[in-house]
């Protein structure tokens, strides 16, 4: 069926047309949540939050943007609401007897990360990468990586995942976000810097760049420029 018969039957209230849209981007949706929020649970109900809103304002999608753009664009506003609403939830008292509360505090502000199940695994990677796409998709969803992206703020959390992960471009950031170039390009910046202190303090290895992404192509110049001069120390770096 035509998308954009499915499109007006979904905005006439045909259900199924309207999951005949969203599902091929139902599992991506999943795993950016799961980024944005390192909780499974959460991500899921950031996910049925993001359909729920998608359905309700679809009548308002103007067709301007992919349809998966603008899925994105709820769900990146959605997980950036709830990571606000958790900041300033009032701590909750430990309350489980015999046992010590986690570190780093004992005010209930550990931030409870899960790792994404293997069974999930399958379809959650194959989503298209935009041609900016920093990461390999396998690797930005491991435990280690999404640990560390919890060190970020919200915005700088959304704009590194949009940019590095998924690979749209910055204008596409900047209108899901409702920012300028310039400001999303300036917390990508800051986001990166603060990434990359945090891995070369840890001992921990970032996610390897996506096959044929500006990224990969850096290191292998890198490597090249290296190998040619016989620099040991930059070969070793890298």
């Amino acid at each position: 069926m035509e998308r954009a018969d499915l499109l007006s039957r979904a905005r006439a209230g045909d259900e199924d047309a309207f999951r005949e849209l969203t599902e091929p981007h139902r599992r991506e949706l999943q795993v950016h949540c799961y980024r944005m929020l390192g909780s499974l649970q959460d991500a899921e109900d950031a996910l049925q939050d993001t359909l729920l809103t998608a359905w309700r304002g679809l009548a308002g999608f103007e067709g301007r943007a992919a349809l998966r753009t603008w899925l994105y664009r709820i769900a990146t506003n959605r997980c950036l609401n709830v990571r606000r609403s958790a900041s300033r939830r009032p701590a909750q008292e430990w309350n489980v007897p015999n046992v010590e509360p986690p570190e780093p505090t004992r005010l209930g502000e550990v931030v409870w990360l899960e790792p994404y199940p293997d069974v999930l695994l399958e379809g959650a990677i194959d989503a298209p990468l935009g041609p900016e796409a920093h990461y390999e998709q396998i690797e930005s969803i491991s435990l280690a990586f999404v640990t560390a992206l919890q060190v970020l703020p919200p915005r700088q959390l959304a704009v590194l995942i949009l940019r590095d992960v998924i690979g749209f471009h910055a204008e596409e950031v900047a209108d899901m976000l409702d920012s300028s170039v310039d400001s999303v390009n300036s917390a990508l910046k800051r986001a990166r810097a603060t990434l990359q202190n945090r891995f070369s303090t840890t001992g921990d290895r970032e996610p390897p760049p996506a096959s044929n992404s500006p990224a990969e192509d850096a290191i292998v110049e890198k490597f090249v420029l290296a190998w040619e001069s016989a620099d040991l120390d930059a070969l070793v770096a890298l």
